[in-house]
């Protein structure tokens, strides 16, 4: 089905790719350059790029729309104005603006990460997989309180980078070492300067540490309605274990719930081995609804599952974490579980640090893997299903699906384009199959954000991506030495530091 009629353009084509991509001349930097809060950065896609203006099309794609009323198209049109779709189709009736060649390329929804620690990202050269001594945990609780703003900055812009380089065009990013406003100025920063839609889910600097309300409430006046990429949540550490398990209470988690919602703060949390009770205590406090996002999808009982589906509560799986790192302690993903109980799904990456990548291609692969291992379950799942949670999925988890997630007409314009020529897809008979199956970062060729071209050619057009990986190298080097000195003269246990995680 097409939206909004079909004939002819005028407009010359410019070519998006490795054949000769938009000949015009970028301003590189420009916007990244901007003083937060200057017109650069707050009129979103009006700002625009220079070679994309306010309005154009992209022609001769591979359409993969998400959206069941407006189809795919073998070869099909996308008409963008002021950051928004105006109509998809096979051919538009549009002439005189600019366009985007995407012949061999697929057009298709960002990917929607709903869940990614981007405070430690550079500390992935220094996490040695689940080590006792260098693993993830004891890495990251080492390093939490020596995290800088700087390092917080370097490290957001470092994992963004990634993220978009593999198409993902939106992430939550789930701070849990929120130390300071500083500290979270510096990454809603970086996600401004690269580009990406962010909700930024302000976190406790530690366990046993509370909400720090007060800069919750300043970082919500600055950035909730003052961009248009930046959205603003909470994540909340769980009540310990000991209370979940016996049935008692945790006034302060309460009121941080209540604080959040009371604000219209949408709610992260993680669910594993720790938070066997989480359910119930939540349900008992009236504390669930939509507003919430559970985080790994592991350990749940059936009435646990029944209850948060009836609750409208949103659920994140990080398969290429979960399956090295908690499947043994925490179990299998209940993929299979959830999706017939018509929960709501998406698809994370966690930790890109303990990951290793930031690549969405692996995490869709991963959900694959997890599901078809399972010989107690139906274990068809088609890629289509997998693309769908990975993009429309992960708008409804974040509450944003009015705005993203498929190619509707009136929704923003986060877009991506893959080439299906690269030696390692090609060739493409079946786009779902050859994406999930065969596709990685390496294929993402453009990457538009609220109308705004941010990636052309694999590569960023407003900031130097090896700047980038040498700010952050510099500062996970530095962190890496005072970590290993802590390890050389720590008297702490190895147990001590796992259990802080």
């Amino acid at each position: 089905m097409s939206h909004s009629g079909s004939t002819d353009s005028g407009a010359p084509a410019l070519k998006i790719g490795r054949r000769g991509f938009l000949k015009a001349t970028l301003a590189m930097g420009a916007a990244a350059a901007a003083p937060v809060g200057s017109s650069a950065q707050t009129k979103g896609a009006a700002a625009g790029n220079p070679a994309l203006g306010n309005e154009f099309v992209i022609r001769a794609g591979h359409i993969l729309s998400m959206d069941g009323d407006v189809g795919d198209f073998a070869s099909g049109e996308v008409h963008v104005k002021d950051g928004r779709i105006v109509a998809v189709g096979e051919k538009l009736s549009i002439a005189g603006i600019e366009a985007v060649d995407a012949t061999d390329m697929i057009v298709m929804p960002g990917f929607i990460d709903t869940h990614s620690h981007l405070w430690n990202a550079f500390l992935r050269g220094s996490i040695r997989g689940d080590d006792p001594v260098r693993g993830y945990f004891p890495t990251t609780n080492r390093a939490a309180p020596l995290c800088t703003p700087d390092d917080a900055s370097a490290s957001a812009r470092f994992g963004l980078l990634e993220a978009l380089l593999s198409g993902t065009t939106c992430i939550n990013n789930f701070s849990h070492n929120t130390r300071s406003v500083e500290h979270a100025n510096a990454e809603i920063r970086a996600s401004i300067d690269l580009g990406v839609r962010t909700r930024y889910s302000y976190g406790t600097p530690g366990r046993g540490e509370r909400l720090d309300t007060t800069g919750v409430e300043a970082v919500r006046k600055q950035w909730a309605t003052g961009h248009p990429l930046i959205t603003v949540g909470v994540n909340l550490q769980t009540p310990a274990p000991d209370i979940l398990k016996s049935g008692g209470d945790d006034d302060k988690f309460v009121a941080e719930a209540r604080f959040a919602k009371e604000l219209g703060l949408p709610v992260s949390l993680h669910y594993g081995n720790t938070a066997h009770g989480l359910v119930a205590f939540m349900d008992k406090h009236d504390l669930l609804g939509p507003h919430i996002l559970f985080i790994h999808t592991q350990g749940l009982t059936e009435a646990e599952r029944n209850t948060l589906v009836a609750k409208n509560v949103q659920f994140s799986m990080s398969p290429a974490i979960e399956i090295p790192y908690s499947t043994v302690r925490n179990g299998y993903i209940q993929f299979a579980e959830l999706e017939q109980l018509g929960a709501s799904l998406s698809l994370s990456v966690d930790a890109s640090s303990a990951m290793a990548t930031a690549d969405f291609f692996t995490v869709m692969r991963a959900l694959q893997w997890s599901h078809k291992q399972r010989a107690d379950v139906d274990r068809a799942l088609e890629p289509k299903r997998i693309l769908e949670i990975a993009t429309l999925g992960g708008a409804r988890a974040l509450g944003l699906d009015r705005e993203i997630g498929s190619l509707t007409p009136g929704k923003k314009a986060d877009i991506i384009l893959v080439r299906k020529t690269d030696l390692n897809i090609a060739p493409v008979i079946d786009p779902y199959f050859s994406l999930v199956f065969s596709g990685g970062a390496r294929n993402v060729d453009t990457v538009i954000v609220d109308g705004v071209l941010v990636v052309k050619s694999g590569q960023h057009v407003r900031v130097d991506g090896s700047d980038v990986v040498a700010k952050a190298e510099q500062a996970g080097r530095a962190m890496h030495e005072k970590l290993e000195h802590i390890i050389a003269n720590t008297k702490e246990s190895v147990e001590q530091l796992n259990k802080k995680g």
